[in-house]
C-alpha cells in the first residue's frame, strides 16, 4: 500500500470500529431491561443451560441447581406487580452429578393485568396462579403486557424454600435466515427474553398490534384470491373494506370482502387495476376508518421474506377477454404488493377456452 493511502485506510478502520461499537450498544439496549429492586444487595442467580422462547410462544427453561443444595422440589415463578405465576420444574439428575431443573410451557397474551383470565388453578388466598389450563382461557400462561421477573424457588427435603433469580442468557447473534426472536404466529403478541442491567433474566410481553395478517394468496388463470385474518380487531368486520392502492397516485380500487370470524377472503379487483400498456404497482390493504392496514406476512421468524417467499408471474384473462401480466409478491417489509400490465387482447373466442 502506498504511504499516501495509509492515512485513508487508518481512518476507514477507525470509522468501521465506531460503527461496530454503536451497533453493539444498540443491540444491548434492545435486549436490556431496567434493574428491579435498586439498592437491594445482590441476589443469587442460577445459571441456565437453556432459556428461550421458541416459535414465538413456547417458553423453555433448563437451569442448574446449586451443587451443594438438596432439592426435593422446585418451581419457576414469573412475577409482575402483585401477580405471580408458578410453573413446576422437573428434576433431572445428570451423569456428571449435577441436577438440571427443566420446564416447558405455552405462552399467550391475556390482556390487562387486572383481567380475571388465568392459566390454571388460582389460589384463593392470593394472586398466585399455577400453570395449567382453564376452560375458556386456553392452555399455558396468560401474561399481560409488561416486564415479568423470572425466578426459581427450591424446596429442601425439610420444606425450607430458597428463592433465587435466573441469570440472563447471552444475547442472540447471527444473521441467518430466521430471527432469534419472533412474534406469536397465532395471537400476534411478542414474548421476548431480556437481560436486566443487573444481569437477571426478564420476560418482556408486548400486546399484539392491530394488523392484517396474510395467510395465502392463490394465483389462478382468471383471478387472484387473497386470504388472511385481522389481528387485534378494533371494529366490527363490516367496518373493514379491502382495497388496492396505487403507488404514486394514491388511486384506490375496492373489492368485496367475505368474512369467517376474524378471517377474510377476497379476489383482487384486477379489472380496475389496469392502466393500458403501462405497468402499475399496487399495495393491498384493509381500510378501517382512517386506518389503512397493509396486508402482509409479519407473524413469522423469517428475516428476508421477499427472498424466501418467491412467486411467479402469471398471465390472467379477465371476463372481457383482455389479458394481464400480473406479479403478486411479498415486499422486503413483508407486505403484499401487486404489479400488473395489460397485454394485447386475446384472439376471438379465447375467453371461452380459458
Amino acid at each position: 500500500m502506498s504511504d499516501a493511502l495509509l492515512p485513508y485506510a487508518v481512518g476507514a478502520a477507525k470509522r468501521a470500529r465506531r460503527v461496530a461499537v454503536r451497533m453493539r450498544r444498540r443491540v444491548e439496549r434492545l435486549h436490556t431491561a431496567p434493574a428491579f429492586g435498586g439498592g437491594i444487595p445482590p441476589r443469587p442467580a442460577l445459571r441456565p443451560l437453556h432459556l428461550s422462547v421458541l416459535g414465538g410462544r413456547t417458553l423453555n427453561v433448563a437451569v442448574f441447581a446449586p451443587p451443594s443444595a438438596e432439592v426435593a422440589a422446585a418451581r419457576l415463578e414469573l412475577a409482575r406487580g402483585g401477580r405471580t405465576f408458578r410453573l413446576p420444574l422437573e428434576l433431572e439428575p445428570q451423569p456428571d452429578g449435577t441436577l438440571l431443573l427443566t420446564a416447558t410451557t405455552a405462552l399467550r397474551f391475556a390482556g390487562t393485568a387486572g383481567a380475571a383470565e388465568t392459566a390454571g388453578a388460582t389460589e384463593t388466598a392470593g394472586s398466585t396462579e399455577t400453570a395449567g389450563s382453564t376452560a375458556g382461557a386456553g392452555p399455558g400462561l396468560g401474561l399481560s403486557a409488561g416486564l415479568w421477573r423470572v425466578a426459581t424457588v427450591l424446596t429442601a427435603p425439610g420444606g425450607q424454600e430458597t428463592r433465587t433469580g435466573v441469570a440472563a442468557v447471552a444475547l442472540p447473534a447471527g444473521d441467518g435466515p430466521v430471527a432469534p426472536v419472533s412474534p406469536d404466529p397465532v395471537g400476534g403478541a411478542h414474548f421476548r427474553l431480556m437481560r436486566s442491567v443487573d444481569g437477571f433474566a426478564v420476560l418482556k410481553v408486548r400486546a399484539p398490534a392491530h394488523q392484517a395478517e396474510l395467510d395465502t394468496f392463490a394465483l389462478r388463470w382468471d383471478r387472484i384470491t387473497v386470504r388472511g385474518r385481522v389481528v387485534a380487531r378494533q371494529a366490527p368486520t363490516a367496518a373493514y373494506t379491502a382495497q388496492a392502492v396505487r403507488r404514486g397516485s394514491g388511486a384506490t380500487v375496492r373489492a368485496p370482502l367475505e368474512w369467517d370470524g376474524d378471517a377474510f377472503a377476497f379476489d383482487l379487483p384486477l379489472a380496475g387495476m389496469v392502466s393500458g400498456r403501462k405497468a402499475s404497482r399496487w399495495d393491498i390493504q384493509l381500510q378501517q376508518g382512517r386506518t389503512g392496514l397493509k396486508i402482509g406476512r409479519r407473524l413469522t421468524d423469517l428475516r428476508r421474506r421477499d427472498q424466501v417467499i418467491r412467486t411467479s408471474f402469471r398471465i390472467i384473462a379477465l371476463e372481457d377477454g383482455s389479458l394481464l401480466r400480473v406479479h403478486a409478491y411479498i415486499t422486503s417489509a413483508g407486505a403484499l404488493a401487486v404489479s400488473c400490465v395489460g397485454l394485447e387482447d386475446a384472439p376471438g373466442g379465447a375467453e371461452e377456452r380459458v
